[in-house]
């Protein structure tokens, strides 16, 4: 059982609390005991080193690394049994190995789980095949030849070693609100092994007691710790976790790419029967680009007919949805700067700007994709504003020369351009908390958020790239018009 405390010293209630300090140190009392004080600062009680979730976890791999056993993956107890209720497996990626009989199976998980250790990207303390057989067992053979000689049925025997050894309920009684079986069998030193039980009397139908050594084999043997089936196949599973920098779906390419490589030359042999597949996040993130690779198109579309709906031009349903393009390039963007090790580093007020905004790589998943989605809503917010006033302003205005048009443009653009920046404003100051979050749900919110800060931050170029092509988009209808009428007059 590891026990840990708080990264800063909390009260009774989980919040932290403010402590006297003096010339960078901690001041205390007689007693050696910190002083509250409301202008002070939080007193962090973990190592220097230690600043993440897995850093605790590599510590704790570390120190309680025993030969012969090896880690789990790291999963909250809530997010363990979401995991299994998904995948059947206690972890978040898992290779699911079917076969003929338990011992091959047993045998090829082992052998898996040598080679997933190596592959790059496996968080190696995590990998571990169930061990299928080894679990000892004490068999029974009975020898019907020796029963019948005595006058004794297989049921008679059985009926012996069921009472006497695995015992018998006869009553119960009943304690306040509880039940409880009361069972019969022998005592502890006459069954406790093998040797005890041959000497187990089965009286006999002429009344002579026969030891059960005399009416069957009894041995020590080793059998399946547990059985597992799906499809009508028996399966074992070797369950294994992705490092921090690397996504699910990369790092199961690579184990298939491995195993495929091994056995082109000849270092991993299959044997007959014997059958994997991959899942957990793995198969989650798969069925999930299969239905985005649906559901992005659709939203796309919905959102160009709901804009063509409103200004019924094709050209001025383009000239919006190029917002969208805009913030998908910006969400990309920042997916990529909060990958690298420069963005943001530097602190403010002792406060370190990569710690508060959580900036580390963040892979694609299907909270990036949702985020995604949301921001193809936001984005063209900006284009509408901006594209209903120029329509407006162009209807107010008579526009018969380029010179008309781009001041009509400027002054719609002008007047339009704060309720825009406001618009903005708003998304963004909304989602610093979520960027900031270190609660329940901030590991799903955090992949969400970012791709919508990043697309609304550089959404801001539409502000210039909607004016500018409406404004080419009037000059050429001006234009066309201009050689239209020189057609018909000559």
């Amino acid at each position: 059982v590891v026990i840990y405390k708080s990264e800063y010293k909390t009260d009774d209630r989980g919040r932290r609390i403010r402590f006297k300090h003096q010339n960078g140190d901690f001041v205390r009392d007689d007693d050696g005991q910190l002083i509250p004080d409301r202008r002070g600062r939080y007193y962090r009680q973990w190592r220097d080193e230690i600043r993440t979730a897995d850093d605790i976890w590599n510590e704790v791999a570390a120190a309680s690394k025993v030969p012969g056993l090896t880690s789990a993956p790291k999963l909250q107890p809530i997010e363990t049994r979401i995991v299994m209720l998904q995948t059947g497996m206690r972890a978040n990626i898992g290779m699911k190995i079917s076969g003929p009989d338990l011992e091959t199976i047993d045998a090829f998980s082992i052998k898996m789980e040598e080679l997933i250790r190596d592959v790059q990207g496996v968080r190696t303390p995590s990998v571990f095949a169930d061990r299928v057989v080894g679990k000892p067992y004490i068999e029974i053979d009975i020898d019907r030849r020796e029963i019948a000689r005595h006058g004794l049925s297989i049921r008679e025997v059985q009926e012996v070693i069921t009472t006497g050894i695995g015992g018998m309920a006869l009553t119960s009684t009943v304690e306040g609100r509880e039940r409880f079986d009361i069972r019969v069998r022998f005592a502890r030193e006459y069954r406790n092994s093998p040797e005890m039980l041959k000497r187990v009397l089965v009286p006999t139908p002429t009344g002579a007691q026969i030891p059960l050594g005399q009416l069957a084999d009894i041995r020590f043997t080793t059998g399946p710790m547990n059985i597992r089936s799906e499809n009508s196949f028996l399966v074992n599973y070797v369950t294994f976790d992705a490092q921090s920098d690397a996504s699910a779906v990369e790092v199961v390419e690579r184990i298939i790419e491995t195993l495929d490589n091994k056995i082109q030359s000849g270092d991993l042999v299959v044997p007959s029967g014997i059958s994997w597949t991959f899942e957990g996040e793995y198969r989650n993130q798969l069925r999930a680009t299969e239905r985005l690779m649906l559901i992005l198109p659709v939203t796309l579309f919905i959102i160009f007919i709901l804009m063509y709906f409103q200004f019924r031009s094709v050209p001025v349903t383009l000239m919006i949805f190029s917002g969208i393009a805009v913030a998908w390039a910006g969400g990309f963007i920042m997916l990529w700067l909060y990958g690298q090790p420069w963005f943001l580093d530097f602190s403010v007020a002792g406060i370190s700007m990569r710690d508060l905004f959580q900036v580390g790589q963040i892979n694609l998943s299907v909270a990036v994709w949702v985020g995604f989605l949301a921001l193809f809503g936001i984005a063209v917010d900006d284009g509408v504003v901006m594209a209903t006033y120029l329509k407006q302003s162009f209807e107010r205005n008579a526009t018969s020369h380029i010179a008309d048009i781009r001041s009509a443009t400027i002054e719609a653009g002008l007047k339009r351009i704060r309720p825009c920046l406001m618009t903005t404003a708003t998304t963004l100051l909304a989602l610093l908390p979520i960027l900031t979050s270190t609660g329940k749900g901030s590991d799903i919110m955090l992949p969400m958020a970012v791709p919508i800060f990043g697309g609304m931050l550089f959404q801001l170029i539409t502000l210039f790239v909607v004016p500018v092509l409406w404004c080419a988009w009037e000059e050429r209808k001006l234009t066309m018009k201009n050689i239209i009428e020189e057609g018909e007059l000559q």
